[in-house]
């Protein structure tokens, strides 16, 4: 088990960078305020968490963007990164509400430019080396969200989290296909 404290686990979510969200998912999420049971402790928890995950996608929507706009992407590899941008739009718009019912503050959203600066957007020089940091990103959150399930208070915020890393193992696993990447040999390849 993870503690909450551990120094390298924060560290991890807080470096690591992000398919929309269903209609039963979303209302489970605006649901999330019938904890009222929880305490005031518990539910600041919930919403450090929350708050790292939207970190995670401001940044991919923005990875996207910086990708989209670079003119190093070829159709149908475009239309795959402008897909997988808007079902971050979609995570950032749910955890968004999901923040803002447990009465918290979400973290904002960094200009591009400061997302550009932090990718190394400079580095990129064809569509492999965007498709390779959008991939690196892509693993970064699954692992991210399949680490914090167990430290939410409330556990409809853990089902929301596993299905976001479901989300984010499909945007890996095709990302991976068009780089030509081998899919992993082992069980149990994520969240490790």
């Amino acid at each position: 088990m993870h503690s909450n404290n551990d120094p390298a686990r924060r560290i991890f979510l807080a470096r690591t960078g992000q398919v929309a969200l269903s209609a039963a998912t979303i209302a489970m999420l605006g649901g999330v305020s019938t904890a009222v049971a929880q305490s005031s402790a518990s539910m600041e928890a919930d919403v450090g968490i929350l708050n790292v995950a939207l970190g995670l996608e401001h940044e991919a929507i923005n990875a996207y963007q910086l990708g989209a706009g670079s003119g190093l992407l070829q159709k149908p590899v475009l239309g795959v990164a402008v897909a997988f941008q808007s079902h971050h739009k979609a995570h950032r718009d749910a955890l968004l509400a999901t923040i803002r019912k447990l009465g918290g503050k979400p973290v904002a959203e960094k200009s591009l430019d400061d997302y550009a600066k932090a990718l190394n957007a400079a580095s990129l020089k064809n569509q492999n080396d965007v498709l390779n940091l959008a991939a690196r990103l892509e693993l970064g959150a699954a692992n991210a969200y399949l680490g914090v399930i167990p430290s939410f208070r409330d556990n409809k915020l853990g089902q929301v989290a596993a299905r976001l890393a479901a989300d984010e193992t499909m945007h890996w696993t095709a990302l991976s296909q068009v780089l030509g990447r081998t899919l992993p040999a082992q069980a149990l390849s994520f969240g490790g």
